[in-house]
């Protein structure tokens, strides 16, 4: 990946600057620990290979070198902290629409921040924030796609449900031309949450998913809640049918999708 390239494609604000590393811990450390420091909103921080890549819950991403991406924003919105789950959506709707349109898979969003192909999972998005005095100081938005693994790469325990863009396609893809792509996406996306014009970014991410009408399984901390995925309100938050017909609201969890 050439970094010169990728800036030479930026049409917006987001990958104007571009800090790379060979390897780091985690890419949304680097990059909070840059927000801390006073940088730029629209400040990308892209790494060969990770040491600690994480995702949600503490889940550890597995990073290798010379094959996928792994990347963060720096993004200081001007939304309330309840409003953060748009965040992830934002970034998933200009992860989802880029993928689609360079490579012509069917990738799909499962809630709140899967990137999928196939029902497996070919990237994921983890957004971390600051916050202080019902505002938001900054926002980490780390993005991690699979772009050019082989199955025998992955680690036996998500072999089954991991998947990447070389898998898919059957051949291998510039990841300078999808980091162009995606962040080309995201700094639209992101104007569009900036403006307020949230509808259309909640059509869009329901026009891209694939949990809406489907039975699924929801852990939230100690909590299980199974029902059918109906829809997602204005902030972002799962609505769930449960079996009693009542209405759940979920602001984040792990989610299972039942056969």
């Amino acid at each position: 990946m050439v970094i010169e390239d990728i800036k030479a494609g930026i049409k917006g604000d987001i990958g104007r600057e571009i800090f790379f590393y060979e390897t780091v811990g985690s890419t949304n450390t680097i990059a909070a620990g840059l927000a801390e420091k006073g940088e730029a909103e629209g400040v990308v921080v892209i790494a060969d290979s990770q040491e600690r890549g994480r995702g949600r819950l503490g889940r550890f991403w597995v990073s290798p070198p010379g094959v996928n991406i792994y990347m963060s924003i720096i993004l200081r919105p001007e939304i309330e902290p309840k409003d953060a789950t748009l965040i992830t959506i934002m970034a998933a709707v200009g992860c989802t629409s880029a993928l689609r349109r360079l490579t012509g898979l069917n990738v799909t969003i499962k809630w709140p921040n899967d990137l999928m192909v196939s029902d497996k999972k070919i990237g994921g998005i983890l957004t971390e924030t600051k916050t202080a005095h019902k505002r938001i100081i900054y926002a980490i938005t780390g993005i991690g796609i699979n772009v050019n693994m082989d199955q025998d790469a992955f680690p036996e325990d998500i072999k089954e449900v991991a998947t990447s863009v070389k898998m898919e396609t059957g051949i291998p893809h510039s990841r300078t031309e999808i980091i162009i792509e995606i962040l080309n996406a995201i700094d639209y996306w992101y104007r569009i949450l900036k403006e307020m014009r949230r509808r259309m970014l909640l059509s869009e991410w329901q026009y891209l998913t694939s949990t809406l009408g489907r039975k699924v399984r929801v852990t939230v901390g100690k909590e299980t809640f199974t029902g059918l995925a109906e829809s997602i309100d204005d902030e972002g938050m799962l609505i769930l049918r449960l079996p009693s017909g009542v209405l759940q609201k979920i602001s984040a969890g792990d989610l299972t999708i039942l056969r």
